[in-house]
Order: structure tokens, then sequence, then C-alpha cells
């Protein structure tokens, strides 16, 4: 069952995406509702999907790929609803191409890693924090390269007609500062829940977690410094973005990869 459930979201996003592409190659209009209606179906079989794989009878299955769908999930719900506000259309294939992959890796090739997180409320809260703020700055890192690559567009002679599909470069930038703002907000919540609801956060195996998550912090609140007092705009806010989230990246799902993938 699981299978057809994956099955139908998966087409269901590439649905949405093909139906966005030739808006984005041809310049012409791209059909708003049907990109609407094929990704809300998509989120409600990819929440079934996840509803199933997670919450299993024995516990909560929290393995590297429910998680990492999970992740897409929360991306791809967040997206979809600021489409409905602003034209995102240049990121949204990326966003659902990644949501396609994820849940069909995480149906077909079933990985265990059972908690029980019912018996422990402040380490939901904690893991919550960590999944909404790993999830809002990666949606920064590609509005991040959005910025980037509308910059270069307008820069290059050559390009002598912007794409009526895409946002203005300077709506990218405020909205790329409100998410890095919100997620660093999230994520200094996750550090703090850390120190005090997880007692082992700094033992042998969960330390480079820690780590990495403070340096990215560091990272992020460096970037919203040089924004706000010295006007850093340009390649060097794409740059400190993307290693950000790189950071935090390697820091959830460096050594669960190696050993729930590689070794198992």
């Amino acid at each position: 069952m699981d299978s057809l459930i994956a099955i139908a979201a998966a087409i269901l996003y590439v649905l949405a995406i093909v139906t966005i592409i030739p808006g984005l190659v041809h310049q012409v209009g791209i059909r708003t509702k049907t990109v609407l209606v094929s990704a809300v179906l998509a989120l409600a079989f990819h929440a079934w999907l996840l509803s199933d794989l997670i919450l299993s009878g024995s516990g909560q299955n929290l393995s590297i790929l429910n998680v990492a769908s999970l992740i897409g999930f929360i991306i791809s719900l967040f997206m979809s609803i600021a489409m409905l506000k602003t034209r995102i259309w240049f990121l949204l294939p990326v966003v659902y191409g990644f949501a396609a992959i994820n849940l069909s890796a995480a149906a077909f090739v079933p990985t265990a890693f059972i908690t029980h997180l019912e018996h422990n409320p402040k380490l939901l809260i904690h893991i919550s924090l960590a999944l909404f703020s790993y999830s809002t700055l990666s949606i920064g890192a590609l509005y991040a390269i959005q910025l980037a690559w509308l910059d270069h567009k307008l820069k290059n002679k050559k390009a002598l007609t912007i794409n009526p599909n895409l946002p203005p470069l300077m709506m990218v930038e405020r909205q790329l500062f409100k998410i890095i703002l919100i997620g660093t907000g999230l994520l200094t919540a996750t550090l703090l829940t850390g120190f005090v609801f997880v007692q082992d956060m700094f033992a042998q195996g969960k330390a480079h977690k820690g780590v990495l998550s403070f340096l990215a912090w560091i990272i992020y609140s460096v970037l919203l410094w040089g924004h706000y007092r010295k006007g850093w705009r340009g390649k060097k806010v794409t740059w400190f973005a993307v290693a950000g989230a790189t950071l935090l990246t390697l820091a959830y799902f460096g050594s669960r990869f190696v050993r729930e993938i590689i070794l198992s």
C-alpha cells in the first residue's frame, strides 16, 4: 500500500513540475490552478505516506530517509503556500523534485530508527524545532541561489528581457533575509533546547551535531549582522546562506547517513 501511495505522490509532484517548466523556458503563462491542485494532492498523499512510515506500532521510526522525506514535505508545504502570494516558480521544480525523490527512497528503501517520543515530550520539542529550523534555512539557501541567478541574469547584457514568471530581485532579497531571520531564531531555540533537554548532547558520536549546528548559527548570525549593519549583498550573501545550510545538513544527516545507509 505504501508503494502505491508513494507512486501517486511522486506522479503528482512530477505533474506540477512539468506544468511549471514550459513557463520558465518559453516565458509563457503558467497554469497556476493545475500546479496548485497537483501540489495539494501530492502533499496529501505525502502526509499519508509519512504517517504510515513514521508512526509505527512500536514507536516512531525516525530513520534518516523518513526524516529527509518529512523535511521535504515541510519545505514543499511552505513553498506551496508561498506560491499563492509570490512568484517562486523557479524554485518549485527543485523543491517538488527533491520531495518526490525523498518520499520514493523512504518508501522503497525501508530503514529503521525507532524512538519513543511519547515518553519524552522535551525531546519532541527539540526535534520539532530542529526540523523546522533546518527546513526554513534550507528554503533560505534556495532563495539565496535564486537571488544569485537573478543577479547574474540582470548583469548579463544578453538578457534584455526578464521572464515575467520570475520575481523582482529586490523582493527576493527582502524575503531571503526574513526567512534567514526566522530560521536563525528557530536554530537558536533548537540549540538552547538541546543544551537544556538533551543530557548527552556532546557525548561521543553526538558532539559533531552540536558543534556543526553552533558553527552554522555563527555563520547565519554574521550574515544577518553583515547585511543589516554593513549592507552585505550579492555573492557574499549566497555563499554564507549555502555554507550555513551545508553545515546543518552535515550536522543532521552526516553520521546517520554513514551508519544507516552505507554501513547497513
